[in-house]
């Protein structure tokens, strides 16, 4: 086992296969190998076309290098020493990384092997040090991620300090790989995505869209429960409200290109926030007011590269459940206790129990006044304290305009997803002159606190998905049950059934087809429908159907009133 970080274990195993790829490859040119969050890659710009068959010969490659425990030596050199480096060996990608290190800041190179790198490090001690490594795949890649650019080649590996962790590491993956909401989409028909209509646009076919409209009523209600008003904003605004935002000066790459109405120029949303600020601001408030707690299922735009774009995770067109909410600084620490409250409520209700707060901190470039900024951060770490859970913190991570909470939850399989954002904001209200009466009866600037839930309904939905592997509890489930006749001779009786059901609120389908019930049966698992009603003679006769939970297992033959008493139950208590 080692002792050093696994991004550091990760960093030198990037090294050990740049040093293998040099001696299989050595007309190789080097770009950039760093850690990642799940692994490790390194870029390479050579003659040879990577196949997948040549990541096993560079894997085995690898191990041996990692046998032999070659150390990482680390050399600091002038700028002119290591211009001459690179030089010589032909690195022209590096020369050019090395002409954008800062004056003044050390120049170090690490060798393993006869692979010399520059690197800021640090690394193992040596390559036995580096437990268990996997190559994964190979990918193209622009120098410097940009159109235009050369197209370097990618391999993407992980490694772990022992072979135990990353075999449960793969292991992991093969599970994230059946239940990748992608394929499952499919599957299930729950969406889709078309050339026609563009990529990163989803269109949500009917038992999907029966899934959103199920979790959103409840986003809805849960809202208004909790002292929370809904609103609804345009999907277009003129170009000065952007300019206001500050937008067009520091988002406008990520803005779709303007549409002219009436010789003025109109941008469709990237952000719900300048809406909800313009609502604020249609009549003078006072301190009696606040807070405003204002939540809008507020559907945004923004180009995202396509190289980036991942089924609903990662979208071009997504709906934001965007809130926020405006107080006096007396009331910040309130509001913020209350809105994680909330967020932990809703993710429990959805099966998420392990959920992790980070908290980032001002940067050395920020706005607003720096008091604020200790109200705002005493506050987020007071409700985190509240909440009773361990806070990880992240300095200097904040956004300019403020500090931040992220929550990321844990799903089935072990994985973390980023969800909840927690963030203030002292730019907007500055930018906007916001303001309030307050009760000495002059006007003051607000607090804004942005917070959005699941981030976004289609990444939320994706993250479900894969989640439940697509077999969505009962409250959630499109089709809760279904009743498969065993027979022509049954029908009537199921679809009889199927509307006594239908009468109770439930969702039901009853399967006509002429097929055996052995099929049926197996289509009805396939779809991940969480109780199978079986209707043979027995069952017409006795006003029964024979039952078959996802979650139970047999349950054997039991009334249909039962049955409905049963789902209903677990529909009102969210299971």
């Amino acid at each position: 086992m080692s002792d050093y970080s696994l991004s550091t274990v990760r960093h030198s195993a990037a090294h050990i296969m740049a040093a293998a790829v040099q001696g299989l490859y050595p007309d190789a040119k080097f770009d950039i190998g760093p850690a990642t969050e799940d692994g490790f890659y390194y870029d390479f710009d050579m003659e040879h076309r990577l196949t997948p068959e040549d990541l096993k010969t560079i894997e085995k490659a690898m191990k041996k290098l990692m046998g032999r425990k070659l150390p990482f030596e680390k050399t600091e050199l002038t700028r002119t020493d290591a211009e001459k480096i690179l030089s010589d060996r032909g690195q022209t990608y590096k020369l050019i990384r090395l002409g954008e290190i800062p004056e003044g800041e050390t120049i170090s190179f690490y060798t393993c092997a006869d692979f010399v790198d520059l690197c800021r490090g640090p690394h193992v001690e040596h390559t036995g040090q580096v437990g268990a490594v996997k190559l994964m795949s190979i990918a193209g890649s622009y120098f410097h991620g940009k159109e235009g650019n050369p197209m370097l080649q990618r391999i993407y590996g992980t490694a772990f300090p022992s072979k135990e962790e990353l075999d449960a590491h793969l292991l992991q993956l093969e599970e994230a790989k059946k239940r990748d909401h992608r394929k499952l989409g499919v599957e299930l028909d729950l969406f889709s995505m078309s050339d026609s209509v563009g990529p990163g646009l989803v269109l949500w076919h009917p038992k999907g869209a029966f899934i959103r409209h199920t979790f959103e009523s409840y986003w809805k209600d849960e809202h208004y429960k909790n002292g929370y008003e809904l609103m609804y904003s345009p999907h277009v605004g003129r170009s000065v409200l952007w300019q206001t935002s500050g937008h067009l000066d520091f988002y406008n790459e990520n803005m779709y290109a303007p549409m002219e109405i009436d010789n003025n120029e109109y941008y469709v949303k990237p952000m719900n926030c300048p809406f909800h600020i313009e609502i604020y601001k249609s009549r003078l408030r006072s301190y009696r007011e606040l807070p405003c707690r204002w939540a809008e299922l507020g559907t945004v735009y923004r180009y995202e590269p396509s190289g980036v774009l991942h089924g609903l995770l990662r979208a071009r067109g997504f709906t934001q459940d965007d809130a926020h909410i405006i107080c006096t600084p007396e009331q910040v620490e309130d509001e913020i206790a209350e809105v994680l409250r909330f967020s932990l409520n809703i993710w429990k209700t959805f099966g998420f129990t392990e959920i992790k707060p980070y908290l980032a901190t001002k940067p050395d470039k920020s706005v607003g006044d720096p008091q604020r900024w200790q109200t705002a951060i005493h506050a987020l770490e007071n409700a985190v304290k509240k909440a009773g859970l361990e806070c990880e913190v992240d300095e200097g991570g904040g956004a300019f305009y403020g500090p931040k909470i992220d929550l990321k939850i844990k799903d089935a399989i072990g994985r973390e997803w980023q969800t909840t954002t927690i963030q203030f904001d002292f730019n907007l209200p500055e930018r906007f002159n916001m303001t309030y009466v307050g009760e000495d009866g002059q006007r003051h600037q607000p607090f804004m606190i942005h917070r959005a839930l699941f981030g976004s309904i289609e990444r939320f939905f994706g993250v479900l998905v894969e989640h439940f592997a697509g077999a969505f509890p009962v409250w959630l489930a499109p089709v809760q049950a279904k009743i498969l006749p065993i027979s022509e001779k049954q029908l009537d009786y199921a679809l009889k059934v199927g509307e006594e059901m239908r009468q109770a609120g439930l969702r039901v389908e009853v399967d006509e087809r002429p097929a055996k019930i052995g099929a049926k049966i197996k289509d009805a698992r396939h779809e991940r429908i969480q109780y199978i009603l079986v209707a043979g003679d027995s069952e017409m006769e006795n006003g029964t159907c024979s039952v078959r939970s996802r979650r139970e297992d047999q349950l054997g033959e039991l009334k249909v009133s039962d049955i409905i008493a049963k789902i209903v139950d677990e529909v009102a208590k969210k299971i």
